[in-house]
């Protein structure tokens, strides 16, 4: 399997002793970096664009040194990686941002480069902070690279991640959102997210809601609540075990996503891949920071 996310990654401050301690993170680099340690034998990649100043030089030997390929991570010169700090209250995240002159805004200005780096793909993953950084033709590109590669057979899989600071309005952000879905082969929403921006009453709204928008199949997360999925005409429910003690709940989803993943591309049975990526994300939010080396072991 070769396995493809798009997105920007960002440094990360997590705080840790009454201090900050530095890292590499992003919704869907996290998603790759778990995606890697779950399925080694697989190809992941991650497709974005990074400066030429030495952060983003050491991102780069960072992301090798975890075994996802650099081959297509863009250098854009005089510009460099976004940053955000997380702040913490009762294990719940909030985070604060610095990501103007950020690279990655940038990725998906060549057309060509982006149908290379899909080329070969069985799964390209992206994410709503993908698309909310890209300007109009940026987001056209990308979708024109993801209708072909699903054409050539590859797996679309979308995640909203809704982050409304980052899109001009309301109604360019839930346009942008619908149009993707309706390109994907999978949905991965959040409720929480989908009842806030889209006013959806209930998960099996917004599972409705994607599955009109034309999304091929669609799992909605709930947080520790029971989750719904919709996947080849099946209907699917997984209540997550009880976790004790919350930490850190930076990058739940994009756990529980590496995890669902990479169990439904090894062809396990839904509700298995449902309890996998479950089982990931509530070990994840045991521990500080968004890449959770501890939760692996």
């Amino acid at each position: 399997m070769r396995m493809v996310f798009v997105g920007e990654a960002m440094v990360e401050l997590a705080p840790e002793g009454g201090l900050y301690r530095r890292g590499f993170a992003g919704d869907t680099f996290n998603m790759a970096w778990y995606a890697q340690k779950l399925a080694p034998d697989w190809q992941t990649d991650f497709v974005s664009a990074i400066g030429d100043d030495a952060i983003s030089a050491e991102f780069s030997g960072f992301v090798a040194a975890a075994g996802i390929g650099t081959a297509h991570l863009r250098v854009i010169p005089e510009r460099s990686l976004g940053l955000y700090m997380i702040s913490l209250q009762n294990g719940e995240r909030s985070f604060s941002y610095w990501r103007s002159q950020s690279a990655a805004r940038r990725l998906a200005e060549d057309a060509a480069a982006l149908d290379a780096a899909f080329a070969g793909a069985d799964l390209v993953v992206f994410s709503g902070i993908t698309l909310a950084i890209l300007d109009g033709q940026g987001r056209d590109r990308l979708a024109q690279a993801l209708q072909a590669v699903r054409a050539a057979g590859a797996r679309i899989a979308f995640d909203p991640n809704i982050r409304r600071r980052l899109w001009a309005n309301d109604a360019e952000m839930r346009a942008c959102l619908t149009r993707f879905a309706g390109l994907s082969d999978i949905v991965l929403a959040s409720f929480d997210d989908e009842a806030a921006h889209f006013g959806d009453g209930d998960r099996q709204a917004t599972l409705a809601r994607y599955l009109g928008a034309g999304a091929a199949a669609v799992v909605v997360k709930d947080g520790a609540a029971q989750m719904l999925a919709q996947i080849g005409g099946q209907s699917y429910a997984h209540s997550p075990d009880p976790v004790q003690s919350v930490t850190d709940s930076t990058a739940a989803g994009d756990s529980f996503n590496a995890g669902f993943l990479t169990a439904w591309l090894a062809g396990q049975p839904v509700e298995a891949a449902l309890a996998a990526g479950a089982a990931l994300a509530g070990r994840v939010i045991q521990y500080r920071g968004a890449l959770a080396q501890q939760a692996l072991a």
